[in-house]
């Protein structure tokens, strides 16, 4: 029986800010994938890895690197575990699939772990998927903001990650911008970030400078959602099982737009 579907739905609803509620569809929608897997994985182009196949790397590669993030600076504090442990409560992993994520995250905090191999297999099996591979970042940023902030160590390893999964400066900072704009997706009950610091992280999140006129903040707003837009998302070849991860997408571009937008007073 199918359950990896069923697994990234529910990370998916919950890792990305809607708490058990969206858990509960990514569960739906990742049952409704994994009916259908087996007639995908024939039908799929010549040389394109199953998607249970892409599913089983997504999440070891998730708590194997998660460690190494853990360890970067020479230890792992009790904040990064008990971040950990919150990824997984999050996930609703069965007991097994828990072992299995501690031995990963183990994993990944040995000295000769291969950072790079792991993350170059995880992108040759998601080519043409590079939502997929932001998500893993940001379920990577998220973790190291929820453990207490990112050391200069744990950023050399994501700028790493970023090189080897070909996601630019740019969309890491926006991504970064986005979770600290909304505390860290509130999972572990962080404060909202101040004023000023909300605005500059909105202007960001959005590829705008403080200074930009209403009329180019509108314009990258406007350009933000088309891009991001669920149906074009999912007709590129996002699987549905993501589909909520876009919606989210979009209310977090909405989000950044309304706090420049009342800030200034915009109509």
């Amino acid at each position: 029986m199918g359950w990896y579907g069923k697994l990234i739905g529910a990370v998916l609803g919950a890792i990305i800010g809607r708490g058990l509620l969206g858990a509960i569809v990514g569960f739906v929608i990742g049952h409704q994938f994994d009916r259908k897997a087996g007639g995908s994985a024939r039908s799929a182009r010549p040389g394109a890895v199953p998607s249970r196949d892409l599913q089983s790397l997504f999440f070891r590669a998730t708590f194997q690197v998660m460690g190494h993030v853990a360890k970067a600076d020479g230890r792992v504090t009790e904040q990064e575990i008990e971040a950990a442990r919150a990824a997984m409560r999050r996930f609703s992993l069965s007991d097994a699939d828990v072992q299995r994520a501690i031995g990963l995250f183990t994993e990944g905090k040995s000295p000769d772990f291969a950072l790079e191999d792991t993350l170059e297999a995880f992108r040759g099996a998601s080519s043409g998927r590079a939502d997929l591979r932001r998500l893993f970042v940001q379920i990577q940023l998220e973790a190291a903001l929820q453990a207490g902030g990112i050391t200069s160590a744990a950023r050399a390893v994501f700028a790493r990650m970023c090189s080897t999964l070909g996601i630019s400066a740019i969309e890491f900072a926006a991504l970064e911008a986005m979770l600290r704009m909304r505390g860290a997706a509130g999972a572990t009950g962080a404060a909202a970030r101040p004023g000023a610091d909300r605005l500059a992280d909105a202007c960001q999140a959005l590829g705008v400078r403080p200074e930009a006129s209403d009329a180019d903040v509108t314009l990258a707003y406007r350009r933000l959602m088309s891009q991001n837009h669920p149906d074009k998302l999912v007709a590129n070849g996002l699987p549905q099982s993501m589909i909520e991860a876009a919606h989210e997408r979009t209310r977090q571009i909405l989000e950044a737009y309304e706090v420049i937008r009342k800030h200034r007073g915009m109509k």
